[in-house]
């Protein structure tokens, strides 16, 4: 006989022959048994001598982890022999299983391997027991039983280790069920408020307009735009204001029926959908309602006790449109025309109010010599490891400096870029010249790689893999060194052939990060499809690091999230410190945000790089001018747009 059974086979083989009498057997078993206890080391020895030998060593705690369990297996099997009982084996054999539960919990071990071990060890024991019972001078039926404990005591082991085992992967299994479940509901709803988000209500919209064409019964959309919020936010703060955002909530909710749907798009936009019996009178009884809950003073409470009148803009509009946003763009449209006409009043929108449109197309046509006319520029932010506090790379982010309108913010021009395609072109020019100046500061020295936002439209494209490949060839860039930066909107529009393209990209050596990770839709099966490098866990979740109590438990979900995954995570929209070392302490593996440097333009770059020490007290950024703006301790100021 060959193989793990080899002793053990051998002396049960050979145990023919007399037989001792119980009184005898016990004796020889109590001998045989504190010989074993004394030799526990040799067993140890043997086993790990085993594992050194075979193709899969494991990691050197994790291998003293089990030299602990054969140990401890070993004094247990010895102290039944000695006659203090398989109760007594038990007990001390309970270190050994609490032991297989936390490798287990860590999954620092694969259940084979462990398996393996478990084996090895009665393969070690059984030869020291043989080699004790031949220097004993025991009878082979004494071995034979001896043998037969050992056996037996592995086969305990081997249970309670699967039970280990399988009990920790229900527990993971269920963490990851918990963490889906949260995940769906921050992706339909908005963390602040606990409202529906856009996305949950262009779904609600979207259904209306179905019904609505089917049944031909009205549907209308309110739009809610509370009155100098931004001057609250700006005097009180955004604690005081988040908190009066909650409380506009409550009642908001309070006089809208339970037929309708209350959701919040952002910032301090609200948007109210109705249907059917809601619009017997039509929807002026709903703006009138919804303007009559805001009348009496809001008392909010906080280290200061504030009282404060707040008003509100209300656009309707009603009747089917060809979709959701069309809807809502009319509503916001209408909602415009309350604020031009005075505040705390509501607007039906009418098709002459196309002055948004009209402008909208200027800035269209704007924007299609803006590029032939070079007036777009590239700014950078950096990014940080927050184990080491170091610069590992700078996110391209493009401007526009229009001659007349001066420099123009991303969130006014990229949508319509996008929408009308100019996107493909203006992208590719971002791609190329992110790589040349990425492969000339590595050329100078500095250790960063680049970071590019791709949009859906490029993504798209058939020939965007080519794009990339020429972007990297004309400036010598190393591929590791580029990191394409994907929305969850984006990989989630063809999750197969976005999956694919994905997957073509890193084998080209590019990363691929899902930028504003938690803001959309999280699935976890998608991300376990998709070839993702990074999570970039979107702002506001940072946001509430400081402002909410479940904020640290939401940013642990998602680095742990990560983790499980194995991919990175980088935490955006650091602002704070105090928010910086409770991302450390998550084990958060980047991060980014005005606590380092706020968008920083070329020059700025080069001189951050340069004098960067590491030390997060010491930050740099651009001034208005786009002047590099040193002066002792470095300046955060907000990124000009």
């Amino acid at each position: 006989m060959s193989g793990p059974d080899a002793s053990l086979g051998s002396a049960l083989s050979g145990a023919e022959g007399s037989r001792p009498s119980p009184d005898g057997l016990a004796d020889s078993l109590r001998r045989l048994g504190a010989a074993l206890n004394a030799r526990v080391g040799d067993v140890v020895a043997g086993m790990l001598d085993r594992s050194a030998r075979s193709a899969s060593p494991l990691e050197r705690e994790v291998e003293d982890s089990f030299a602990r369990v054969g140990a401890l297996s070993t004094v247990a099997v010895a102290r039944w022999m000695s006659g203090e009982g398989a109760a007594v084996a038990r007990e001390v054999g309970e270190e050994a299983w609490q032991i297989f539960g936390r490798l287990a919990a860590q999954r620092a071990a694969p259940l084979n391997e462990v398996t393996k071990r478990c084996l090895r060890w009665r393969d070690a024991a059984a030869e020291v027991v043989c080699e004790t019972a031949t220097q004993l001078e025991l009878d082979a039926d004494v071995l034979a039983h001896a043998l037969a404990m050992l056996q037996r005591s592995l086969d305990v082991t081997l249970v309670r280790m699967c039970q280990s085992f399988e009990f920790e992967r229900h527990q993971a299994h269920q963490e990851l069920e918990r963490q889906q479940r949260e995940l769906e509901f921050l992706a339909t709803h908005d963390p602040l408020t606990g409202l529906p988000n856009r996305a949950l209500i262009l779904a609600s919209v979207e259904q209306m307009l179905a019904r609505s064409r089917r049944q031909q019964a009205p549907v209308a959309a309110l739009f809610i735009d509370l009155d100098n919020f931004k001057g609250i936010n700006d005097t009180l703060g955004h604690v005081v204001g988040d908190e009066l955002l909650r409380a506009v909530t409550a009642r908001l909710q309070g006089v809208v029926r339970e037929v309708d749907a209350l959701g919040r798009l952002g910032g301090d936009e609200f948007v109210v959908v109705a249907e059917g019996v809601s619009l017997i009178d039509g929807p002026a009884p709903i703006a009138q309602r919804l303007l009559g809950a805001l009348e009496s003073p809001f008392e909010l409470e906080g280290q200061d006790r504030h009282r404060l009148t707040v008003t509100a803009s209300v656009g309707i509009a009603t009747g089917v449109r060809k979709s959701a946003e069309e809807l809502l763009r009319d509503a916001d449209i209408a909602m415009y025309q309350a604020k031009w006409a005075g505040k705390n009043r509501y607007v039906v929108f009418e098709s002459a109010m196309q002055e948004a449109a009209m402008r909208r197309m200027e800035l269209e046509m704007d924007l299609r010599d803006a590029l032939q006319d070079g007036q777009f520029f590239l700014v950078y932010q950096p990014t940080f490891d927050l184990r080491t506090m170091r610069p590992t790379g700078m996110e391209t982010l493009i401007r526009w400096k229009h001659p007349t309108r001066g420099v123009v913010g991303p969130d006014d021009f990229v949508p319509l870029l996008e929408d009308t395609g100019m996107i493909v072109e203006v992208g590719r020019w971002v791609l190329a010249e992110a790589c040349r100046q990425g492969a000339a500061w590595r050329a100078k020295g500095y250790a960063v790689g680049v970071a590019v936002n791709v949009s859906a439209v490029q993504l798209e494209r058939g020939d965007f893999l080519s794009e990339v490949q020429d972007a990297l060839a004309h400036s010598g860039m190393d591929a590791s060194a580029l990191t394409l930066e994907i929305t969850e909107t984006t990989i989630m529009s063809d999750s197969e052939q976005t999956a694919a393209r994905l997957a073509a990209i890193r084998q080209l050596g590019v990363r691929v990060a899902i930028d504003d990770f938690g803001a959309g839709y999280s699935s976890l099966k998608y991300l376990q499809r998709f070839p993702v490098d990074i999570l970039k866990i979107d702002r506001s979740f940072v946001s509430r690091l400081m402002l909410e109590p479940d904020g640290e438990q939401l940013i642990r979900t998602l680095v742990q999230l990560g983790k499980s995954l194995s991919i990175e995570t980088l935490a955006e929209g650091i602002e704070h410190s105090s928010a910086l070392s409770l991302l450390k302490e998550e084990n958060c593996d980047s991060g980014q945000g005005f606590l380092f440097a706020s968008p920083l333009d070329l020059a700025a770059s080069e001189s951050f790089l340069a004098a960067w020490t590491g030390d997060p007290v010491q930050r740099y950024s651009a001034d208005p001018d786009g002047r590099a703006a040193q002066n002792g301790a470095f300046v955060v100021h907000r990124d000009p747009e």
